[in-house]
């Protein structure tokens, strides 16, 4: 993923906290793969009395992000103290986001990371969110992590990515499948489908086949009984098929040769002798095997190029 973000919980002990009094604080930050082009950045510094809210249950949870949002109406815009209220703000809704992010898991993409993603659009929604407005917190945060996780996907999760007309529709195709297999019995059609989505044939079909871009399948993953992995099943090329077909097309048109010639083609192709020892050998000097071969091989081509029937 583009961002490598880590939650820090730093806690001290409660001798620490005695001796030194100062409140254990958590850190939330955002440490980028490339530090140089991108500094680190811290999210969320507050009292660890207010990271405790975390382990909270649901309605406690809720609870708490009303009493803060009402709090947040009642602070000064960009004051100290809202800065402190929307730290709050998230960390009381961080389990929130985790849980969210949790129901996309074992889709292609690391749990450690969604969940730095949820979090990530749990900042933006506390940070954007207007409580003058009078809406629920929770009601604006859930769509917003929402929408951050999907676009995650959308950006980042593709191995091999198609364009993005294909991914919306696969979106659309497995609505429709879902939707369609318990009115017919049976898994739909690609005609079926296109038809209940409403598009050509065609654009089904190009995104069934490119189904498999998110997460291919790895060719070193075990197949059958696991003695063999998928690469040993693919075909490779044979240099053999091309020797053969040679021999095939060749074999009645060198037989046509005259004598000298079909010598000289064995020695210089077969036998991978010189010009000059084929000359020796046939008592002709190099520049004539030279003009010799050439003809050959001019004859040869002429007679390849030429169509041949059936018989």
């Amino acid at each position: 993923m583009a961002w490598s973000r880590r939650v820090d919980l730093l806690e001290t002990t409660a001798s620490a906290h005695l001796l030194e009094g100062s409140d254990p604080v958590v850190t939330t930050t955002i440490v980028p793969e490339h530090p140089v082009t991108a500094p680190v950045q811290t999210l969320v510094r507050v009292p660890a009395q207010t990271a405790r809210l975390v382990s909270v249950g649901g309605k406690e949870r809720a609870r708490r992000t009303d009493v803060i949002v009402a709090d947040l109406r009642a602070a000064e815009p960009e004051s100290s103290d809202s800065r402190t209220l929307t730290d709050q703000l998230i960390e009381t809704n961080i389990a929130l986001a985790r849980s969210m992010a949790g129901r996309y898991r074992n889709r292609g993409i690391d749990l450690d990371d969604l969940e730095q993603v949820a979090l990530l659009g749990l900042t933006k929604a506390a940070q954007r969110f207007d409580p003058e407005a009078g809406h629920d917190f929770l009601s604006y945060a859930v769509p917003t992590i929402r929408g951050e996780l999907r676009r995650h996907f959308r950006d980042a999760g593709w191995m091999v990515r198609p364009p993005r007309r294909v991914q919306d529709l696969q979106s659309r195709i497995a609505r429709a499948q879902d939707e369609l297999e318990p009115r017919l019995g049976r898994s739909p059609r690609p005609s079926e489908v296109a038809e209940h989505v409403g598009v050509d044939l065609a654009d089904v079909v190009e995104a069934l086949a490119a189904d498999g871009c998110f997460t291919p399948t790895s060719l070193d993953g075990p197949v059958g009984d696991g003695t063999s992995s998928l690469a040993d099943l693919l075909g490779q090329v044979d240099s053999g098929l091309r020797t053969a077909e040679a021999r095939i097309v060749l074999e009645p048109i060198v037989r046509a040769l005259p004598t000298r010639d079909r010598r000289i083609v064995h020695m210089r192709f077969y036998e991978e002798r010189t010009q000059q020892e084929i000359a020796d050998a046939v008592g002709l000097t190099q520049a004539q095997v030279s003009r010799v071969l050439t003809r050959i091989l001019a004859s040869l081509r002429a007679q390849l190029a030429e169509p041949h029937s059936a018989a």
